[in-house]
């Protein structure tokens, strides 16, 4: 199984360990095409890449995959712009939601029947609902 995993780049890398962890668990159940987000040092190492170049190869990425997961607690517009193209696409999508955060989850997301949405409030809970929603896409 071919993964694609979201999290906020320019948005804000408050939460790239984070991405980390998730990314490890990921790798248990397929590839993750996006190891990349979980890098502390991303934006430092994609200075080389333009813009068009990022969006090219991660199109291509999502176009790649099998299913995508999505962490959505940090407001992206990218990952936004990602999940309206999985969307188009009609790939399973899972997103993830930190509820000890003290925000609210985006209602153009939880709006939209779409979505696979899992509240979580700890890693374990997280990958609990990442393992639930992979064993899904399999049968």
């Amino acid at each position: 199984m071919k993964i694609y995993f979201a999290g906020s780049i320019r948005g804000g890398r408050n939460d790239a360990d984070l991405y980390t962890e998730i990314i490890d668990e990921l790798k248990k159940h397929g590839t993750v095409l996006t190891e990349h987000i979980g890098n502390t040092a991303l934006l430092n190492n994609e200075v080389t890449l333009t813009d068009s170049e990022i969006h090219n190869r991660d199109i291509n990425w999502l176009n790649e995959s099998s299913v995508m997961i999505a962490e959505c607690t940090q407001p992206s517009l990218g990952v936004g712009y990602e999940l309206a193209i999985a969307m188009q696409q009609n790939k399973k999508v899972l997103c993830l939601f930190n509820t000890n955060r003290g925000k609210k989850l985006s209602a153009m997301i939880t709006g939209q029947p779409f979505y696979n949405i899992a509240y979580y409030n700890s890693t374990k809970s997280a990958f609990s609902a990442i393992k639930n929603f992979l064993n899904k896409q399999i049968c």
